[in-house]
């Protein structure tokens, strides 16, 4: 029996959208986002020109998808790295650990970063902040962390995972990062070795 005919194109369109992601994801890391442009992801494609407007409206909007895409995936990771931690150092650095590796690993060292087009609000990235002020909550009740304001705590670290980030994929080493995100959480700016 044939599938229906909304079931084939409901996949059709999944498969259209995932062909525009993986090409405009091939070409930014080809060519940078600011210089690529719409036609050279639809260039990357075996669809036809006008497909690429049915899904996306500009390259901004399909780099936001891309950036989704990753907060999704990386979300579990970090989640368990931070639900396994029985200190608030092990908290920390393996929650930092866990997200410099899956941002390396989604990377390339020929890549234009531009993460002043990410947009910070979408739900993707909402929800995954929201997950990390629960944790934080989760692990004060455990004990991990001293009564503290999780909601002060959570976006600190984000900031600063965020930013630490970028120097990774630069080249900076990973485990310098994060013993240095580490110490800075914990202890401040005192805590820091000095240079």
């Amino acid at each position: 029996m044939d599938e229906p005919k909304a079931s084939r194109r409901e996949l059709t369109k999944a498969q259209n959208r995932e062909v525009i992601l993986t090409a405009a994801r091939s070409v930014f890391v080809q060519l940078g986002f600011a210089k690529a442009t719409v036609r050279d992801v639809i260039r990357a494609t075996p669809l036809a020109s006008g497909t690429f407007y049915n899904y996306f409206k500009s390259k901004e909007e399909v780099y936001q998808a891309l950036r989704d895409e990753a907060a999704l995936a990386v979300r579990p990771s970090l989640r368990a790295a931070r639900l396994a931690a029985t200190t608030a150092e092990e908290f920390l650095s393996s929650g930092f650990r866990a997200f410099f590796a899956f941002s390396v690993s989604r990377h390339d060292a020929g890549a234009v970063t531009e993460a002043s087009r990410f947009r910070m609000d979408s739900p993707e990235v909402l929800a995954g902040f929201a997950e990390l002020r629960e944790d934080i909550e989760a692990a004060i009740a455990r004990g991990v962390f001293p009564p503290l304001d999780a909601g002060l705590l959570a976006p600190a670290i984000i900031g600063i995972a965020f930013e630490l980030a970028q120097q990774v994929k630069a080249g900076r080493d990973a485990e310098d990062a994060v013993g240095f995100a580490t110490a800075l959480v914990l202890g401040g700016v005192a805590a820091l070795p000095k240079a």
